[in-house]
């Protein structure tokens, strides 16, 4: 069994990238891998978003992330400067940036880089999904 972390670039739907990420993460753990964290980064912050809404025949990204969170223990962590840069916010970034909404929930956080440099160091592979 190897231990995964997965680095998402890509942004949904409009690039491949984020569907393969999570294609790639539900075949690991369907095989008995594990797949300890994705951290979303660049483009690939707007995976996080609970504004979105894809048509209801197309595979829906954010709510894909949540249940390998839910059901594999998958830590989903969004860069919070290239977040915040995107206007992709919690709760808490919101109030301090004087924001009446939020489009963050958990399960994803808002953390810096140490957290991948720390799943580069705790885990067998790092994968990048890119645009």
């Amino acid at each position: 069994m190897l231990s995964y972390a997965l680095l998402v670039h890509a942004a949904p739907y409009s690039e491949q990238g984020a569907l393969s990420a999570l294609r790639f993460a539900q075949a690991a753990v369907a095989q008995g891998h594990r797949v300890s964290s994705v951290f979303f980064y660049r483009d690939g912050v707007h995976n996080a978003s609970t504004l979105m809404a894809p048509p209801q025949d197309e595979v829906h990204l954010a709510e894909g992330w949540r249940a390998l969170a839910q059901e594999y223990g998958t830590e989903l962590l969004v860069c919070i400067a290239a977040g915040l840069r995107r206007g992709l916010m919690n709760a808490e970034e919101g109030l301090r940036h004087g924001r009446e909404a939020h489009n963050l929930e958990p399960p994803f956080v808002l953390t810096g880089l140490g957290q991948l440099v720390d799943a580069m160091q705790a885990n067998d592979r790092v994968i990048t999904f890119a645009p």
